[in-house]
């Protein structure tokens, strides 16, 4: 293993067996293609069910009489609003109100929280949090992560759990177990369906892996995953959001909560709302396949923007991109000149998220 390969999912000999190179991210051997093909993939997240391992994200649970405390200075969202068996979707700032990473955290009752990261600098700025605190900070690789995602995913998954997941309601979470092992499943994913995270112990998540194979949900890559978030509009740390960004610029003002205070980053924040350079915009591109990435976007010839994430959505027929641009040249219906290497093409500025824009699936 390579010094960047710092980590290993329990799940890489079946990664490597479907075909997997186990490229890096976030230090994990990760699935970005199989030997299936990518579109199949997407069409079983869309009509049926799949499945990612999400493992390479960062479990840390926050725990002691100052769990709370800690949470609520490194992130934008009041805790005290997240009662045990719920989670939030929130930011984490840096001390100039720019992301630092965005993250979600469940509260497990107990004194008890859980924080999954992806490769922001969060458990650096928790850990300043917590200085000083009476809380605990356990980071931990042995709990994984399998997302499955789909329409079909809630009744293949009731089959065989414990809880009744039709009471769940998104953003909901519960201990339970699935075929047979503990795990705890939460109303979360990346999809833009309705879908569930089952983070279980590196110890069982092979056998609920292979039960889910079993069962009919078809694993699936990092590749198709690009697909299915770009057509949600969901946000990918260091590639739609940096510490140059903060939550206004790219669409998270709502991971904010209004009359909080006393978080990292909370004056430079307000500060910021009304001075913003970019927004992020969903693109539809005028050409038959995805494009490179990082091109130039440009309004009347002038350089007003970049693309940040492309995908080719076969569903849709589209050439689509996640970009960030001018607050000028982000109207709907705005129209691009798109330029990089190979490319010289046009582009419209569109309603995000483009797939299910009331949200319909993963909110039901």
């Amino acid at each position: 293993m390579t010094e960047e390969l710092s980590r290993t999912s329990a799940l890489a000999a079946r990664h490597t067996a479907l075909g997997s190179g186990l490229e890096d991210w976030n230090g994990m051997g990760t699935a970005w293609t199989y030997s299936t093909d990518t579109n199949d993939e997407h069409d079983a997240v869309r009509e049926r069910a799949g499945m990612f391992d999400m493992s390479p994200l960062k479990k840390v649970f926050v725990r002691g009489a100052d769990a709370m405390a800690v949470l609520n200075h490194l992130t934008t969202r009041e805790m005290e609003r997240i009662a045990p068996g719920q989670a939030a979707y929130l930011s984490v700032l840096t001390e100039d109100g720019t992301m630092a990473d965005d993250a979600i955290v469940s509260n497990n009752g107990g004194d008890e929280w859980m924080i999954v990261h992806g490769s922001g600098d969060t458990m650096g700025l928790l850990e300043a949090s917590s200085e000083g605190k009476s809380a605990t900070l356990e980071f931990t690789d042995e709990l994984h992560d399998i997302s499955v995602q789909g329409p079909e995913a809630l009744a293949l998954m009731n089959a065989q759990c414990d809880a009744d997941l039709t009471s769940m309601h998104y953003f909901h979470h519960a201990q339970t177990t699935l075929f047979g092992h503990p795990c705890r499943v939460s109303r979360t994913g990346y999809s833009g369906e309705r879908g569930y995270e089952v983070f279980a112990d590196a110890s069982v998540v092979g056998e609920i892996w292979d039960g889910l194979v079993d069962a009919g949900v078809m694993p699936c890559s990092f590749t198709a995953l690009d697909k299915v978030r770009i057509e949600a509009g969901l946000l990918f740390y260091g590639y739609d959001m940096t510490t140059d960004h903060t939550p206004w610029e790219v669409g998270l003002g709502f991971t904010v909560n209004r009359n909080k205070t006393g978080f990292r980053g909370h004056e430079a924040l307000l500060a910021a709302k009304g001075n913003e350079k970019v927004k992020n915009v969903c693109l539809v591109i005028e050409h038959d396949d995805m494009v490179n990435g990082e091109e130039t976007l440009l309004l009347d010839g002038a350089e007003v923007g970049v693309v940040n994430s492309p995908c080719y959505s076969h569903r849709l027929a589209k050439s689509l991109a996640l970009a960030h641009v001018a607050p000028s040249a982000s109207a709907v219906g705005t129209k691009l000149r798109v330029q990089g290497d190979g490319i010289d093409t046009s582009a419209s500025v569109v309603a995000m998220p483009i797939y299910d824009p009331q949200k319909a699936k993963t909110h039901a």
